[in-house]
């Protein structure tokens, strides 16, 4: 019978990891019809690769930073209990991948590849790992203290802050590094429109991220006694509430339709355990609406080229969601409590802290020595030119 629930369980979550692996498709071709045309083939390149590049890092070296297991012994004890924590790896691994998936999104159309891979190992081998641990798995005891200060340790279900949050601020740190794209701002102040190459690729890569949302939050329970419809409806009512609250308030605009289902369901990832469904359909309108409001700020009044808006959405949105989780999670406002709305302000901010540094100094260091920014004739032919060699044939080598 144990060996049983033991299959049953890595069914469970191997079906979960394989959901929020096909996510990674939902990245990719959200940022295909978010980009101009001639840089498609550069954005379905990176996402791939960067998803190989994360399984080393993480395989290697961020796992054992995170949990304190690794994978170097022999196949039969690897093989033992039906693989559980190989199959928890993969699943677990889908996750510290979507940290790359988000930088990517916002530093899109003019960042260098080969560096952006050496990024990517780094953040997702010692960065990532290093808060998940943290907020995961009691690492370093830094729950403990929370706990102790404030009654209750800092809760985040299925990763608004672990992997939203932390992917949006990184982000935003790649992107200030960056700077905009060429031609994007005027030295008077005007703004240069770059709009969407394909609204349907767009509205696909939104609706494969919803669907795979389901596999991200429900199977975040890791084992099947664990599962909760809860969860499932509290992702149905954010996803929900974001997306009418980003029809009304974006008037129609279908970029800002496709991408309130996201901000909801950044949003409700911590909390979706403990909300009652009212509070999750609030918490994802709120966030619906905050996407909008400073999604138009950054790229209209501060003038922060971020292209798919992955800070308004993973990093403010993930920050919202675990405050949000202090606030709908408690018994006086509907939801199952074993929260503190203290714990969850500073577990969120410290994970907000490690991602900023985190990015400033990962990308900080790799600007001052090989360089993060495409040349004039590399952006100008839309993206990196050994992608570009290896893509083309003769014919159509200056048609992207």
């Amino acid at each position: 019978m144990e060996n049983l629930k033991v299959g049953t369980d890595a069914l469970f979550i191997l079906l979960g990891a394989i959901m929020v692996l096909a996510m990674h498709s939902g990245f990719a071709f959200l940022e295909l019809g978010t980009v101009r045309k001639k840089n498609q083939v550069n954005a379905l390149v990176k996402i791939l690769t960067d998803f190989a590049v994360s399984t080393l890092a993480y395989f290697f070296i961020g796992y054992s930073i995170a949990y304190g297991v690794n994978f170097f012994g022999g196949a039969e004890e690897l093989a033992q209990k039906n693989g559980y924590e190989l199959v928890k790896f993969f699943f677990l691994l889908t996750f510290a991948a979507a940290i790359p998936a988000i930088v990517s999104g916002g530093v899109a159309e003019r960042a260098r590849f080969n560096p952006m891979l050496a990024a990517t190992f780094v953040l997702v081998g010692f960065i990532y790992p290093f808060f998940e641990g943290i907020a995961w798995n009691h690492r370093f005891g830094v729950q403990d203290w929370i706990n102790a200060s404030f009654g209750a340790e800092f809760h985040d279900f299925a990763g608004s802050v672990v992997v939203h949050a932390v992917g949006g601020w990184i982000g935003l740190a790649a992107v200030l590094m960056l700077g905009a794209r060429r031609g994007r701002y005027g030295k008077e102040g005007q703004v240069s429109g770059h709009p969407p190459s394909s609204i349907p690729f767009l509205a696909l890569g939104a609706w494969v991220l919803t669907v795979g949302w389901f596999g991200f939050n429900v199977m975040s329970a890791q084992t099947i006694d664990k599962i909760s419809g809860l969860v499932a409806v509290n992702s149905l009512m954010a996803m929900v509430g974001g997306t009418l609250v980003a029809l009304w308030m974006g008037r129609n605009d279908p970029g800002f339709v496709h991408n309130g289902p996201l901000a909801g369901l950044v949003a409700v990832c911590a909390g979706s355990d403990l909300m009652h469904p009212l509070g999750a359909l609030l918490t994802g309108g709120i966030a619906g609406g905050l996407f909008v409001v400073m999604f138009t700020l950054t790229q209209n009044r501060w003038k922060i080229d971020d292209v798919l808006g992955v800070w308004p959405l993973h990093g403010l949105c993930g920050a919202w969601g675990g405050i949000a989780a202090g606030i709908f999670g408690l018994k006086e406002l509907g939801g199952l409590g074993g929260v503190s709305f203290m714990s969850q302000l500073v577990g969120t901010l410290l994970g907000i802290a490690i991602a900023l540094i985190g990015g400033f100094v990962v990308y900080g260091a790799i600007k001052k020595t090989v360089g993060i920014r495409l040349t004039h004739e590399e952006e100008f032919n839309g993206a990196d030119l050994s992608i570009h060699k290896i893509t083309a044939t003769p014919e159509r080598e200056s048609g992207w």
